[in-house]
């Protein structure tokens, strides 16, 4: 795609953006947000499938809680595939910086990953344009002709050529800052054309594109939703995705196969939805309001407002704050921190690490912020739909 200056625009406001996102945060809080957003990133993802798993749900799914109802619970599996997919992918990208992102190799390996984590019923899908179902094997490339809306996939033997092309093309490696990021936007719908697996493309792709993104330093710790804005403009997604699988349409419409026209819409659709979404958790993250949040869901707690749990004290408060500006808090500060006896104190630290809100490697180790599924619409406002809420929703009095 050649330079376009919009676009090239449009890419500068989103890594000047991305730049600030939580700079005032501790990088210990940072990275619990990030921890707690792969909840919703793997809840957003599957919602684009058609697959509603709420959050508290895929929070029960992570502690090994699974429904007895068997379609809740094979939503739950596949939601906490994709939350541990992304953890493993965070890890990867961490220990191995010369990993090649955008070849087959690593897109077998995510799509492997994934599926050897499905329930079973996940594995079957229906034979295009047939009645008879056919099994999905995790990190093999399809060996079927499919057909997606009005997509035609390049058939299976073309596919090593393909995604060899993708490789050589879209190498994280070969772009500087800006074409990075744009190079980000057009390789999601590139692979999502080129349609490798026989399912799970979109969860995959959308996997690929986190990677993308962080190689990219545009969401390095992982502290805000691609996915959220992807599914909140599903329609758009859907759209502008079908837009850009379009033939060339003249000779003034790029000079490959597929119409560029259609592809910078594409892109243009993805740097908006990017920018969006960190412009909302730059807002959520500013840590003078996140603490009011914080101190109001307490308050909330303390006067029965909510539906948690039994009333918390005002003095909880104080604990989650220091703890959210400070990273992690020695547990024999708590009794100072919170103006309480130490026995008081003690028993503070207990219920909060019981119902989540503090988190601690062990019983002597440091505590630091928790943020279950309960607190998120308090802590982070419309991070979710509020009918979600669930318990969290307040109580009406």
């Amino acid at each position: 795609m050649p330079p376009r200056p919009e676009l090239e625009d449009l890419a500068v406001e989103v890594i000047r953006e991305s730049s600030a996102l939580g700079a005032s945060l501790h990088p210990l809080t940072r990275k619990a947000i990030a921890r707690f957003l792969r909840t919703i990133n793997s809840y957003y993802s599957n919602l684009i499938e058609g697959h509603d798993t709420r959050p508290a749900a895929i929070e029960r799914a992570m502690k090994g809680e699974l429904s007895e109802e068997p379609d809740l619970r094979a939503r739950q599996i596949e939601s906490r595939a994709h939350v541990e997919v992304e953890s493993l992918l965070a890890e990867r990208l961490r220990d191995e910086p010369d990993l090649k992102i955008a070849g087959e190799r690593f897109l077998c390996w995510l799509h492997g990953e994934f599926y050897d984590r499905m329930p079973e019923k996940y594995h079957w899908v229906r034979r295009y344009e047939s009645e008879e179902r056919t099994k999905v094997t995790g990190g093999e490339l399809r060996t079927e002709s499919i057909i997606v809306g009005r997509h035609h996939g390049p058939a299976p033997e073309a596919l090593p050529r393909f995604l060899a092309r993708f490789s050589e093309r879209y190498d994280p490696t070969l772009f500087g800052d800006v074409e990075k990021l744009l190079a980000a936007a057009a390789s999601h719908h590139r692979l999502l054309w080129i349609h490798p697996f026989l399912d799970g493309n979109g969860r995959v792709t959308r996997l690929f594109t986190e990677a993308y993104l962080r190689r990219a330093r545009i969401d390095a710790d992982g502290v805000w939703s691609l996915s959220r804005g992807l599914a909140r403009s599903r329609d758009r997604y859907v759209d502008r995705l079908a837009g850009a699988d379009h033939v060339r349409r003249n000779d003034f419409d790029g000079r490959g196969n597929l119409s560029e026209a259609g592809l910078v819409s594409f892109c243009r659709f993805f740097l908006e939805t990017a920018l969006d979404q960190i412009g909302y958790m730059r807002r959520l993250l500013n840590l003078d309001d996140l603490h009011e949040r914080v101190a109001g869901y307490v308050s909330l707690r303390h006067r029965e407002m909510t539906l948690d749990g039994e009333p918390l004290p005002l003095e909880a408060s104080y604990v989650l704050q220091e703890v959210v500006l400070r990273g992690e808090v020695p547990r024999g500060e708590v009794a100072r921190i919170a103006g309480m006896s130490v026995r008081s104190a003690r028993r503070l630290v207990a219920r909060l690490l019981d119902e989540g809100l503090l988190e601690s490697e062990g019983h002597k180790a440091p505590l630091r912020i928790g943020l279950p599924a309960s607190v998120a619409s308090y802590y982070f406002p419309e991070l979710y739909p509020e009918d979600l809420a669930g318990a969290a929703a307040p109580r009406k009095r």
